[in-house]
């Protein structure tokens, strides 16, 4: 029998009330727009996709005339057709939509590994009209913690919720579990590599990074901290990808290694390829064949079996947990040979993912993997390892597209090898580019190939880029305590860190047409630059959609108002990140590398009305009980041109340092920054009267697109003409409208007028 940390804690079989049968039709109630349908065969067991199915039951009136079965509830009435879901009925909307007419929205997929940009993708669970069809033939799990494949039958789940796609994916995590939370370590930066590191090179390493003051919070060790040339070593002609022992040559002293990078406050997370299993050199191999019933003077093979309780019980026990105590946090799993295995409808992935998981939480600790999309439910297994891909512009340009479309299959943790993993080319605007992208995305996690000249380390590029990169790194480790808050929303809201810009706005025909657009939480909307410098310009630029709303850039202080289309322009060191009005973004002021809660916190309030809280608690598994929350209260009135913060703390304040500091910065006004000392009671700051920032006029501004247009002078002196001597901003539109320009530069002017 597994170990019982093994062993999810589900609650898969519905209540009789919430169930109607027809014949071979089962039909069961899980919420007044979510209906279960199976067919031939039914299932009471909890299955990979759907865990959760015992609800309180609503209204479910069922009948039958000829091949039709209607199901009706409060909301909607289903119609079910051949024993298959064929139409729903929107009582609110008073119209019926067929399942077969959907568009889909898309999802994800399992690995980008040997990719060059765009790729298919899986469906998702949002439709632009909001009726999905899941057919759920993922394998089930038993009351013991096994796999079953399943007899037959269907098993279909009707998910009809119209454009509200934030309640479709709720209802999604409401039967198939909420998205985990990830520790506030994984949201920094990490340091990956394909390399053969020797223990020495790896520490020099990171000292160099430190004295560079990039903050790492992740050390990755690739497959060769094990033996890896097996057949130099052993004298054996088996492949190398599998190891569970520690190459001695390159790591002397793990122990002292681990230790370390412990002290330099970085977690640890090393590779593995598991499908050999643990073979007679390998250094645990006698305790393992013993646990599995083999004889070790035989030598062998005990075999990565994923139908095997004994295997899985003693893989943990004897293979991961020893380098757990020594300082490994958790495991990169890296399995790349394919679906099938030794039990029939298992996807050994799928195994891996669920147990590797399972036994990561058993020390108490938030658990963690890094491992590839198993398919819908690999939600619960954080993080998502999206594989090897080239360095190119348009593997970049797919990525944020990717990444955030992961939320209609809820998935909402990838991470990616930023800076592209191998072949592609050398660009160091790209390089830049990249990390620009990632500082805003789920994860951000450097990597390469070997290849000596593939480096991700940011002194190995220009100066500029070098330097830029270096700001921008310490900047995703400031942002923890925001990204961090948006995790726990995650998890306890069902609302993804990158959401496509239809999730808050599904009935603006706008809000799809900007793919790479997304919302980063709840306070910012990301646009990022994912292709080459335009020459015309020597600045980069995004097509962006502006909802409805006054929006500041929280790096250039260029203000927007919405509702609007425009391109948007930037030098190379930065790209557009749109603050709401009223948003309240907390930083670290900490310093260094360390991800514990901050002493010290510098934050961006930005003019408006908002309450933002920041979560904090004590990186355990029972972080609920050891929770703190910071609300900030933000808020401007009109009438007495006043801005009011209020800061207040509420439940477990044991986590918050007791000396903390917060340093306020109205980010969008001319005011001073204000420092506070924690208090346990109400902080009130008030701005009265605050100045707008001061900002070249509309006619400076075109100036330097002018200036900075490469072409002829005699030709821009000749285009300038129409502008020249225009000071009104009627009157620049005007001209605009009658030039003849080229777009970038028809574009970039724009683009100031509209601010």
């Amino acid at each position: 029998m597994l170990k019982p940390s093994l062993i999810a804690k589900t609650d898969a079989k519905a209540n009789e009330e919430q169930i109607r049968v027809i014949g071979d039709v089962r039909i069961t109630y899980l919420t007044s727009r979510l209906l279960r349908v199976e067919t031939d065969e039914f299932y009471d067991e909890a299955s990979y996709a759907v865990w959760y199915r015992a609800f309180p039951s609503g209204r479910l009136d069922v009948s039958e005339k000829g091949r039709l079965i209607t199901a009706e509830t409060d909301d909607i009435i289903l119609t079910v057709k051949n024993k298959k879901p064929y139409s729903v009925f929107f009582k609110d909307t008073e119209k019926t939509e067929l399942f077969s007419s959907q568009k889909n929205l898309k999802g994800t997929y399992r690995t980008l590994d040997e990719t060059y940009g765009k790729i298919p993708l899986e469906d998702g669970f949002i439709t632009e009209n909001g009726l999905y069809l899941f057919d759920d033939g993922s394998i089930l799990i038993d009351g013991d913690g096994k796999f079953l494949q399943r007899k037959g039958g269907k098993d279909y789940y009707v998910f009809a919720y119209g454009k509200d796609y934030r309640a479709t994916m709720s209802a999604f995590y409401t039967i198939s579990g909420a998205t985990p939370v990830v520790p506030r370590f994984a949201l920094g930066v990490w340091w990956s590599r394909y390399h053969a590191y020797t223990q020495e090179e790896y520490l020099s390493l990171m000292n160099r990074f430190q004295k560079e003051d990039v903050p790492l919070t992740v050390a990755t060790i690739d497959m060769d901290w094990h033996w890896v040339d097996i057949k130099k070593q052993f004298g054996t002609k088996e492949n190398g990808w599998t190891g569970y022992s520690w190459n001695t040559e390159l790591f002397p002293d793990y122990k002292a290694f681990l230790k370390e990078l412990r002290d330099k406050n970085l977690h640890v997370t090393m590779n593995l390829h598991p499908a050999e299993g643990v073979r007679y050199f390998d250094d645990m191999y006698e305790e393992m064949a013993k646990a599995n019933g083999i004889n070790p003077e035989t030598k062998e093979p005990v075999k990565f079996k994923c139908g095997d309780d004994d295997f899985w019980n003693s893989y943990f026990d004897i293979l991961h947990k020893p380098y757990e105590k020594d300082g490994v946090d958790f495991w990169w799993i890296d399995w790349q040979q394919g679906k099938k295995w030794d039990v029939s409808g298992l996807d050994p992935l799928t195994a891996l993912n669920h147990y590797h998981y399972l036994d990561n939480a058993e020390n108490g600790d938030i658990p963690l993997i890094l491992s590839r999309y198993g398919g819908v439910g690999s939600h619960r297994y954080p993080l998502g390892f999206s594989g090897d891909t080239a360095i190119k512009w348009e593997v970049l340009d797919f990525q944020p597209y990717f990444t955030n479309t992961a939320a209609n299959a809820a998935y909402g943790w990838w991470s990616h090898d930023i800076g592209g993993h191998h072949r592609g080319y050398r660009d160091d605007d790209l390089y830049l580019r990249w990390i620009e992208y990632a500082v805003f995305s789920p994860i951000l996690r450097l990597h390469s190939t070997a290849i000596e000249v593939l480096g991700k380390e940011p002194w190995k590029y220009r100066q500029d880029v070098y330097e830029s990169a270096k700001k921008w790194l310490t900047f995703r480790h400031r942002l923890i305590p925001y990204i961090f808050s948006m995790d726990r929303r995650y998890n306890a809201e069902n609302l993804a860190l990158c959401e496509p810009m239809y999730y808050p706005y599904p009935n603006n025909e706008n809000a799809y047409k900007v793919p790479n657009q997304y919302m980063f939480g709840s306070e910012l909307i990301v646009c990022p630059i994912t292709n080459p410098q335009l020459k015309e310009l020597g600045m980069g630029c995004v097509e962006a959609w502006l909802p409805e709303g006054e929006y500041t850039d929280i790096f250039t202080l260029e203000k927007y108002s919405g509702e609007q289309k425009l391109v948007l322009f930037r030098e190379l060191y930065t790209i557009p990140v749109l603050a709401k009005a009223g948003a309240v973004i907390p930083l670290s002021a900490d310093g260094g590398n360390k991800t514990d809660n901050p002493e010290k916190l510098e934050v961006w309030v930005f003019k408006g009305n908002n309450t933002f809280t920041m979560l904090e608690d004590n990186g355990k598994t029972n972080y609920e009980e050891h929770t703190a929350k910071t609300v900030f209260e933000n808020s401007y009135d009109e009438q007495s041109d006043t801005i009011t913060l209020k800061i207040r703390v509420e439940g477990d304040l044991s986590v918050i340092p007791k000396n903390r500091q917060y340093e306020i910065v109205f980010r969008d006004v001319d005011a001073e920054s204000v420092t506070r000392e924690f208090s346990e009671g109400e902080i009130v700051i008030t701005v009265k009267n605050p100045k707008e920032l001061e900002k070249e006029s509309y006619r400076d501004r075109i100036i330097n697109i002018f200036t900075r247009w490469n072409t002829s002078t005699f030709k821009k002196a000749l285009a300038y003409k129409a502008f020249e001597g225009l000071n009104d901003k009627n009157a620049l539109w005007r001209a605009l409208y009658k030039s003849k320009l080229p777009q970038p530069i028809t574009d970039a002017i724009a683009a100031v007028l509209s601010q």
